[in-house]
């Protein structure tokens, strides 16, 4: 990891396209970043209902956007006191809080490409007193890149080897792939399309859970290779990075469209294909990786973090599709994998405070590295 000024205390607020929780995360950066601790605040099913429907390009109800960034300002701002608390730390010692908020939309290639998040980071700062880094994402935006993925720089920094090439896969909503080679390759890294975003919708619709534990349901149902094959003919599939994607794309009425030839199928071997779908479109970009890199430096690792590390299912299907790679979860590299993402923007909000850029052009395809955020001073 690169040398970082002064050793001193960030907190990161996390909730991704999933909406399942705010989670915060304290860390102590010094010439290393060493995990204080951590906590998650479950969003209520309302709230993430409201959030859903502000996800949608026909819902632009200005009133109600601006009172759920007020809404989701102070759940995250309760998050991070609560965690202060937890870790019996005075807020005072809290040098920033790196706040990513919660995207509602992301629209990286249009005329007037723009991306939002909200969490008012104005709430977050009054609330909790502690000066707040966010609005990450539209610098980059504005450089020309694709706002997307931001996370490759912390990997990079973070888990490079130089023994090893490494795939830092991050399985959320939606799934991004970061290839750090263990050489001086550029890191490469993307959106490779849907995490558990379809899986968690048709698990809701059929039996009224929240997600598939350990992917059981999916384990249990037959993989048609037929639907398969036609959710793997997605034009966004093929497109060369950068590239980055979200709801506005991979959502419910996206695959219910699909399914329409399918009604002979049964819920469960739907929710098969869709696991298969989303593991057979990460091993695809391994292996597209692989083909950009020198014989000897193609990936040797895969390491899994986000939700889809605790799905067991997942976990075998990526190794069985990818079977001369180690896969397995970021824990085996010290940092647990509901954690990795809060963890990372903990450390943009290091690097914004030390006027150090947080994003990777060979990532993004922005013109520049830039500085990243906007800060929120506390009290």
């Amino acid at each position: 990891m690169a040398q970082l000024a002064d050793e001193a205390l960030f907190i990161g607020l996390m909730s991704g396209t999933s909406i399942d929780a705010v989670d915060a995360v304290l860390i102590q950066i010094s010439d290393r970043i060493s995990i204080v601790d951590s906590h998650s605040i479950a969003i209520p099913q309302i709230l993430k209902n409201t959030i859903l429907e502000l996800c949608s390009s026909g819902y632009d109800e200005i009133q109600r956007a601006f009172e759920l960034d007020r809404e989701l300002g102070h759940l995250f701002a309760k998050a991070a006191i609560e965690l202060c608390e937890k870790a019996n730390i005075p807020s005072r010692r809290i040098s920033a809080i790196g706040s990513h908020g919660q995207t509602i939309r992301h629209s990286p290639n249009g005329k007037h490409p723009f991306t939002l998040q909200i969490a008012d980071p104005n709430t977050i700062a009054e609330c909790t007193g502690i000066t707040t880094i966010a609005d990450f994402r539209r610098r980059d935006i504005a450089a020309n890149g694709q706002g997307a993925p931001l996370v490759p720089a912390f990997h990079q920094d973070i888990f490079k080897d130089l023994n090893n090439s490494r795939a830092i896969v991050n399985i959320g909503g939606m799934a991004n792939i970061t290839l750090i080679a263990k050489s001086d390759t550029p890191t490469l890294g993307f959106d490779t399309g849907p995490g558990n975003v379809l899986l968690d919708y048709w698990v809701y619709k059929q039996k009224q859970q929240k997600y598939d534990h350990n992917g059981e349901w999916a384990k249990s149902g037959r993989v048609d290779t037929t639907l398969l094959s036609q959710l793997l003919a997605e034009p966004y599939l093929t497109l060369q990075p950068p590239k980055s994607t979200g709801r506005e794309l991979f959502n419910s009425d996206w695959l219910e469209q699909h399914l329409l030839n399918f009604t002979h199928l049964t819920a469960t071997d739907i929710q098969a294909t869709l696991t298969e779908f989303t593991c057979k479109t990460i091993s695809d970009a391994v292996m597209m990786c692989d083909a950009q890199l020198e014989s000897d430096d193609i990936v040797n690792e895969v390491y899994i973090c986000g939700g889809g590390a605790k799905n067991q299912h997942m976990m075998e299907r990526l190794q069985a599709l990818l079977p001369t790679k180690q896969v397995s979860s970021t824990s085996e590299l010290g940092i647990a994998p509901d954690l990795v993402e809060s963890v990372a923007f903990a450390w943009l909000a290091h690097r914004t405070l030390n006027k150090l850029s947080g994003n990777l052009t060979s990532v993004t395809g922005a013109k520049a590295e830039r500085v990243l955020g906007a800060i929120y001073c506390g009290n």
